[in-house]
C-alpha cells in the first residue's frame, strides 16, 4: 500500500509521515518512506542526529541512471532522454519490488531510526530561476509507477506542503492520502481543494486533525470535514521533546491509537491496480500532448503499451 502524507505548510504532515513509518517499521511490516518535500526534513523527523549525515544519494541526482534502468529492454521507449516521469511501464521494462535487489533500492535507500528511507533531494541554488521543483519528483513519480508493492508492504511519502502534487499525476499513485490539518480555518485551506480533486479520480482522502488541545479544536474539525475526518492527534510533548534532539519517554497513548487507527484504514484498501494503470496511461498522454512530445521532439503516446497489464502478474511480462 502506499499513502501521502499532504497539507498546509506547518500543518506537521513531515512529523505525522515520521511517526506512522516508525510505527510501521516497529511492528516488522515492510516499510520505505520517501521524502518528497521541497523542505528535506523528514531524515531529522525519524531520528536522524545532527552530527549525522544522509549519504544515500537523492533520487534527482541520478535521473538518467533510473530511467536507464526502469526502461529495461522496452521496446517503446527508445531511450532514457525520451522517458518522462508520466513514462508508464510496459513489457520489458523493469519492475520494482519494495526493498527488491535492484540498482534503485541499492544506491538510494539508508536507514534512520529504523526506518529504509529514499530523498528526492533539495531544491538548490542551481535550480533557481531554470527548474521547478516537480522536475525533482519526477523520479518518484517514475518509481511509483513501476513498483509493484505486495500485501503488507507500505511506502509512505511525505508530499509537498499545498496542493502541488496536482502538477502532475502523482497524486493518482497511491492508494490513500493523509490530509493533515490543524484545527483551524488556514489549517483546512487545503482540505477542499485536495477532496474535488481526488473524488474526480477516486482517490480517498482522510482527514487526520493534527495538534488537537481539546474538545473545541476536535468539534471544529468535525464541523468543517464531517465523515472525512479519520483520526486525530493530541498535542504531544513526546514530540517536541523529540524535536528539540531530547527525547523523553513514550508517545502518548491517544496518538499511538491515531496511528493505529491509520494503518487499519490503509489495510482496509483494496488494490486496484487497473485503475492505477488506467491514470497512469491517462496523465501521460495528457504530459504528451502539453508539453512533453514538443520537448522530446517524439510522439510519446507511443511509449503506451495496451498490452500490458500492471500488478503482480506483470511481473512474468517485464524485466523484474
Amino acid at each position: 500500500m502506499r499513502v501521502a502524507f499532504v497539507g498546509k505548510g506547518g500543518s506537521g504532515k513531515t512529523t505525522l509521515s515520521a511517526l506512522f513509518s516508525r510505527h510501521l517499521a516497529r511492528s516488522g511490516a515492510p516499510v520505505v518512506a520517501i521524502d518528497g518535500d521541497i523542505n528535506q526534513h523528514l531524515a531529522q523527523a525519524l531520528g536522524l542526529d545532527d552530527g549525522e549525515t544522509f549519504d544515500a544519494p537523492p533520487l534527482s541526482a541520478r535521473l538518467a541512471e533510473i530511467k536507464d534502468h526502469l526502461r529495461g529492454d522496452n521496446p517503446r521507449i527508445t531511450s532514457s532522454a525520451a522517458m518522462i516521469k508520466t513514462t508508464p511501464p510496459g513489457r520489458g521494462s523493469r519492475l520494482l519490488r519494495l526493498l527488491g535487489d535492484d540498482a534503485v533500492h541499492a544506491h538510494h535507500v539508508q536507514n534512520v531510526g529504523g526506518v529504509p528511507l529514499m530523498v528526492t533531494g533539495e531544491f538548490d541554488e542551481s535550480d533557481l530561476g531554470v527548474a521547478c521543483y516537480h522536475s525533482k519528483l519526477g523520479a518518484v513519480e517514475l518509481y511509483l509507477n513501476h513498483l509493484v508493492d505486495g500485501p503488507g508492504e507500505y511506502v509512505v511519502v511525505d508530499m509537498t506542503a499545498g496542493a502541488d502534487a496536482f502538477a502532475s499525476g502523482l497524486f493518482t499513485r497511491f492508494d490513500m492520502t493523509f490530509l493533515v490539518a490543524e484545527p483551524t480555518r488556514k489549517g483546512l485551506s487545503v482540505y477542499r481543494q485536495y477532496r474535488d480533486h481526488s473524488e474526480e479520480f477516486g482517490i480517498p482522502v482522510a482527514v487526520v486533525g493534527n495538534k488537537v488541545t481539546g474538545e473545541d479544536d476536535l468539534l471544529f474539525l468535525k464541523e468543517h470535514v464531517g465523515d472525512h475526518l479519520l483520526a486525530y492527534f493530541e498535542q504531544s510533548s513526546w514530540v517536541r521533546s523529540q524535536e528539540r534532539g531530547r527525547p523523553q519517554g513514550d508517545l502518548e497513548p491517544h496518538n499511538v491509537h491515531a496511528l493505529r487507527q491509520l494503518r487499519t484504514a490503509l489495510d482496509g484498501r483494496t488494490k486496484d491496480w487497473e485503475a492505477f494503470q488506467k491514470h497512469a496511461v491517462e496523465f501521460h498522454l495528457r504530459n504528451a500532448a502539453a508539453w512533453a512530445d514538443k520537448a522530446t521532439g517524439s510522439d510519446l503516446s507511443a511509449q503506451v503499451d495496451p498490452g500490458f497489464r500492471h500488478g503482480p502478474a506483470a511481473l512474468g511480462s517485464a524485466s523484474a
